[in-house]
């Protein structure tokens, strides 16, 4: 997503527009999941896949499209339904639509633990609502020891309002894991974790507007940007997150055995 790949800068029209095409084409996209009302593809060549895309679709019938955005905006509920989740919380704003924010979590065992800086934005489109990132670095938020830092080229969110009470929800995600993984782990993530991901965001969605009237229910600063306290970060402050600068791990010897029967769940 970073034009040229050299400056950091706030997603406009197009790029959500473009994003916008990519969840709904079906163009070289190859299906690679579907049951249970989630669709999986994924796009590049299987034997050169740690940097493949892939993408999600589930219909949520009883999930309003502006509760589902306020669940992927809500950092506090994340804790509630995001179990692979170690930390996240937001660095600064840059604009009423775009932030900083890291994120970090729990690999499948034996596998290393990533996580990633991003910048953020996000755009309603009258009852539709996309969330778009792309990494980024930060100069007070180098790479750890505790994880490996992977790279986000493009990931994000299009939710499609379907009817008043009920919406289409879009996964997409090109993310540069910082190593070789064996191929166990590529197929896991079509036919489980990502399908797993999607049933759990539906449910959150369920719960959310219950766990909200409880939970300081009129701060949503993703909608209201008055309520935003987060210090102001300036673009120039950032670069792009370049993935040949970081530490490339081999991971491909690691046996699929280690893993736990939960993982498995789709």
């Amino acid at each position: 997503m970073s034009r040229g790949g050299e400056m950091v800068y706030i997603p406009d029209d197009s790029d959500f527009s473009s994003f916008r095409d990519q969840c709904e084409s079906l163009e070289g996209w190859h299906c690679r999941y579907n049951k249970a009302g989630v669709t999986v593809w994924s796009q590049g060549q299987e034997e050169s896949c740690t940097v493949q895309k892939i993408k999600t679709r589930i219909s949520c019938n009883d999930v309003p499209a502006e509760t589902l955005y306020d669940v992927l905006h809500d950092t506090r509920y994340r804790k509630k339904w995001d179990s692979n989740m170690i930390e996240t919380y937001d660095i600064g704003r840059l604009t009423v639509n775009a932030d900083v924010g890291y994120y970090s979590w729990k690999c499948p065992s034996p596998l290393k633990n990533r996580d990633f800086v991003t910048l953020r934005s996000w755009l309603p489109l009258g009852n539709d609502y996309m969330i778009i990132n792309y990494s980024v670095k930060h100069p007070k938020y180098p790479p750890r020891k505790d994880f490996v830092r992977a790279v986000s080229l493009q990931t994000g969110y299009l939710i499609k309002a379907n009817g008043a009470g009920a919406c289409v929800l879009y996964y997409l995600t090109q993310v540069d894991p910082r190593g070789s993984l064996p191929k166990w782990v590529v197929n896991r993530v079509s036919q489980f974790v990502a399908p797993k991901a999607m049933k759990k965001i539906y449910k959150a969605g369920l719960k959310y507007p219950e766990w909200k009237r409880k939970h300081d229910p009129g701060y949503k600063p993703w909608v209201y940007p008055e309520q935003n306290t987060l210090p102001s970060v300036s673009l120039a402050e950032l670069s792009v997150q370049h993935a040949d600068s970081l530490e490339n791990i081999d991971e491909t010897g690691l046996p699929e055995d280690h893993l736990s029967t939960s993982d498995h769940e789709a």
